[in-house]
């Protein structure tokens, strides 16, 4: 929880206003901070059919968040902050964050899974707003902050950890299912730490690639035909295309020539004015 608020300030922080928003609107910056703190449980009540302000009734919950939320904002000096800021406290928190986002995919699905058994769709569909509900809601938390970026959608732009809880609701639906031979207990271990290991890198590096974008790079135009494919395969056309018409090698040597000529000529004119000078 202290985790997601800390990085909730530090998203509001990137835009203008981030604390004068709290200062002048704190009933919108409180209700943000509960979205970003419950999002993925109203998301999966949505899904599944059940009230969406059921999490609500953990009193113990609500309160701690609100008190995480207020020492955040208004701490004095601003101490709190820059406390869970410093970067090996921070990291700690990044790495408790990804232990809990692995937990909540696999309840998720748990959850899922005992209403719809064969629903597949709906286990994954759960097991991921479970593990990034907060991302996924980033527009409507945009809204409650007078603010309107339809292009950083996430499903458009997805971060790595809404991409991991993606593949990992996949795999957690196989292990469900049973066509994952593989315990439960030990899928858990295996992508806590592929997760905890991941984001602690990025976040000591202030990395913002994925580790998927390696394996993507190969499968994704092989399977959907990305487009920087066709762009390069033009561009190799296009060069093969110039060669056949201006000999190849040749015209690269034709080029450069012409241009060494320019330059010579502007180099003379500079001289010639610093002695009319």
């Amino acid at each position: 929880m202290l985790g997601v608020l800390w990085r909730q300030r530090g998203t509001f922080l990137c835009l203008a206003g981030a604390v004068e928003l709290s200062r002048r609107h704190p009933v919108a910056s409180w209700i943000c901070a509960m979205l970003h703190c419950f999002g993925s449980y109203i998301l999966a009540d949505l899904l599944l059919g059940e009230p969406l302000i059921d999490y609500f009734s953990n009193n113990s919950s609500v309160l701690l968040a609100s008190a995480v939320w207020y020492l955040i904002f208004f701490c004095p000096l601003d101490l709190f902050y820059k406390c869970v800021s410093f970067l090996p406290v921070k990291l700690i928190f990044v790495a408790m964050k990804e232990v809990v986002r692995v937990r909540k995919i696999a309840v998720g699905i748990h959850h899922a899974h005992h209403h719809y058994h064969h629903g597949w769709f709906v286990m994954i569909a759960t097991g991921w707003v479970k593990g990034s509900g907060v991302a996924l809601m980033s527009n409507l938390e945009q809204l409650l902050r007078g603010v309107w970026k339809p292009e950083t959608n996430e499903i458009l732009h997805m971060s790595f950890p809404t991409k991991a809880s993606l593949y990992g609701a996949i795999l957690f639906t196989l292990q469900q299912t049973r066509w994952l031979p593989v315990s439960k207990a030990s899928l858990i271990f295996i992508f806590t730490m592929f997760m905890v290991s991941c984001k602690v890198f990025l976040t000591a590096t202030h990395s913002h690639n994925s580790p998927f974008d390696v394996l993507e790079g190969y499968i994704c135009p092989v399977i959907f035909g990305a487009a920087w494919g066709g762009d390069h395969h033009h561009d190799n056309h296009g060069a093969s295309h110039g060669g056949s018409h201006g000999g190849g090698p040749g015209a690269q040597h034709s080029v450069l020539p012409a241009k060494s000529k320019e330059e010579l000529s502007e180099g003379s004119r500079k001289k010639k004015t610093k002695k009319a000078d």
